[in-house]
């Protein structure tokens, strides 16, 4: 992996990989796991981006899709990584500012939705346009916002009172 494609995809890049495999971990092996992979899929892949849409879409794609595979085949054989690993779970640990409970408390609730959904909310999140969420996730504008209007009403239901 080159110094150039290292800082142009991954570190310029780095923030929307991160908080798309936060999406799909639950604790920190998980999280550097899927993270890498996503980098050596970008890496593996780097000569299909083809700059029809922009270089961050295109990462959110790659890195959706690989987190997406990695949760079906967790799903498939729960026990790839074999009995010593499998429960391995970093405890939380705990939040002293506020703001920062709130979110880690968001991406818990949003960690529950189905994985378009996920992925849908996370984009929103990120203020992508419905365009652009569209483009990533090979769905219509008008389907991205309907999903999301639902999406956002059991986030507000899932966290009320637990803010």
């Amino acid at each position: 992996m080159s110094a150039e494609f290292y800082q142009e995809y991954i570190e310029n890049n780095r923030a929307i990989i991160a908080r798309i495999c936060r999406a799909y971990t639950d604790n920190e092996v998980d999280f550097q796991d899927y993270f890498q992979e996503v980098c050596l899929q970008l890496w593996k892949s780097k000569d299909n981006f083809r700059q029809q849409a922009k270089l961050s879409t295109w990462i959110y794609r790659v890195s959706l899709n690989v987190c997406l595979s990695l949760v079906r085949k967790k799903r498939q054989d729960p026990k790839e990584l074999g009995p010593a690993v499998e429960n391995l779970s970093v405890p939380p640990r705990p939040v002293e500012d506020p703001q920062q409970r709130q979110l880690e408390l968001l991406y818990r609730q949003i960690r529950q939705l189905k994985e378009v959904d996920r992925a849908l909310i996370l984009l929103y999140l990120e203020e992508k346009s419905y365009e652009e969420m569209s483009q990533i996730l090979g769905i219509s504008v008008s389907n991205v916002g309907v999903k999301i209007n639902r999406i956002k009403e059991k986030l507000k239901k899932q966290l009320h009172g637990k803010v």
